[in-house]
């Protein structure tokens, strides 16, 4: 099944707390708390302010401000701003990035190396990453 993707177009506005599990695109404005088990992108066209905003994996293209985290990934692409202290497993910022703020860089110890385990050390992690996530 492929994952599902919601996207808020450039026309959009939106005050308030947003939850999800799957994917986001922002494209318009947002102002407030996001909070993901899923993935989200900031489009070029999208501006958000956030007190925090928190993702599995997030991708930047236009503008930030406020504090991020990605639990596994978070990317800064070319002609992207950001102010805000970030946090990261992984972190990727490009060239022509307006970054304001501080790194850390969480623990990569729950992240498995999946070229280095068989099929069913895998799928232990995951189950045991899953249930770790939950109990938090």
């Amino acid at each position: 099944m492929a994952d599902k993707i919601t996207v808020c177009g450039p026309e959009t506005e939106f005050d308030g707390i947003m939850e999800f599990k799957t994917s986001l695109v922002i494209m318009g404005k947002f102002n407030g708390t996001i909070r993901s088990g899923g993935s989200l992108q900031i489009d070029k066209t999208g501006v958000c302010t956030v007190d925090t905003m928190s993702a599995q994996d997030i991708i930047i293209a236009g503008s930030v401000t406020g504090d991020v985290h990605a639990e596994r990934y978070l990317e800064m692409r070319s002609g992207s701003t950001v102010h805000g202290n970030v946090s990261a497993a992984r972190l990727r910022i490009c060239d022509n990035v307006d970054f304001e703020g501080q790194v850390t860089m969480i623990d990569t110890d729950r992240i498995p190396d999946i070229f280095s385990m068989n099929g069913e050390e895998y799928k232990e992690s995951l189950l045991t990453a899953h249930t770790e996530h939950i109990a938090e």
